[in-house]
């Protein structure tokens, strides 16, 4: 069994009702997969004898699944109580001396994975909101990833329109269990469009600032988002269309902003714990190693869209 500190007793209760298959709980989870904790959830499991891993948690929890199924091929229950989506992907992420690495492999992909919207009631309002914000950020960058396909666009569109609905209701009413269960579907879609296209600037950028300085994922993805689509949406006029279409908006950045700014959500790097002097560092690795993004990718625009980020500025367009 794997968790977090915090989810302790939903492990604890998990392993009493699985009684004599279940033989340990791990519960040191942490964000972004440290290769220490890593490497010691996989010394846990290989000396409990273990011949499953049930993860039961977010994002951290599932990606502490994976690491194991990585080095040891042990197969994943995934149980979320979050609307991460990383259940439904087969990618890995590892973080060792502040740098982060991730990859794609199919050993690390959940066999089986069991949603229960009961399960995201203990879930904060504000946690769920930025949660759900992560999973759409999946599929806003699905919508204009260099492998878009129609059908996970189709399902990408389908994923924003629902987390779009749902996000605002639990945080209105954390207590509505039809809303959860929407926003478990739209975490769902989210999940399969990750695990389905590659990903461009955003996640580059969320995953060198997570590993550089520990900022919480999914406050990092909020904030992240509109700025990235911002930056790409000239490039890619159809796919910031559709954002807007999904959110029932004529513009698609401006859309993200009110969706964000309604949920009460963190929209400045500085209130999460990043450090000013950061921002010239995380424009370096963001750009130290070429990948794939619509529009190009230039040390300077990212470093003003950096600079917006942290002081929670209006998205701009940052490249002519």
């Amino acid at each position: 069994m794997l968790c977090t500190p915090g989810q302790k007793a939903l492990g604890q209760k998990a392993a009493t009702l699985l009684g004599e298959h279940a033989v340990g709980i791990f519960d040191h989870a942490v964000m972004h997969v440290p290769v220490e904790t890593a490497n010691a959830a996989c010394e846990f499991a290989q000396t409990a004898r273990a011949d499953l891993c049930v993860a039961i948690g977010g994002g951290s929890t599932t990606g502490l699944a994976k690491a194991i199924a990585l080095r040891s091929g042990l197969p994943i229950l995934a149980v979320p109580t979050t609307y991460a989506g990383s259940e439904m992907t087969p990618i890995w992420g590892l973080t060792e001396q502040g740098v982060k690495r991730t990859g794609r492999d199919p050993r690390v992909l959940p066999r089986t994975t069991l949603y229960d919207p009961e399960l995201t009631l203990n879930l904060p309002a504000t946690t769920s909101a930025t949660s759900g914000m992560n999973a759409l950020a999946h599929c806003v960058e699905g919508l204009y990833s260099e492998s878009a396909n129609p059908l996970v666009s189709l399902m990408a569109e389908e994923g924003i329109r629902a987390l779009g609905r749902s996000l605002p209701r639990i945080v209105h009413q954390p207590d509505d269990l039809e809303a959860r269960s929407d926003a478990l579907y739209g975490a769902w879609l989210a999940g399969v469009t990750l695990g389905s296209v590659g990903m461009a600037l955003h996640h580059k950028l969320c995953h060198t600032l997570g590993g550089a300085f520990n900022l919480p994922h999914a406050q990092t993805h909020t904030i992240i988002l509109p700025h990235a689509l911002a930056y790409n949406a000239k490039a890619v006029p159809e796919a910031a269309q559709r954002v807007a279409r999904a959110l029932g908006a004529e513009d698609g950045v401006q859309a993200l902003v009110e969706l964000i700014t309604a949920l009460g959500a963190p929209t400045a790097l500085k209130d999460i714990g990043m450090p000013r002097e950061g921002i010239e560092r995380a424009a370096e690795l963001a750009t130290a190693n070429p990948y794939y993004n619509p529009a190009p990718v230039k040390k300077d625009a990212l470093r003003r869209l950096l600079q917006n980020a942290y002081d929670g500025r209006p998205p701009e367009p940052y490249l002519s």
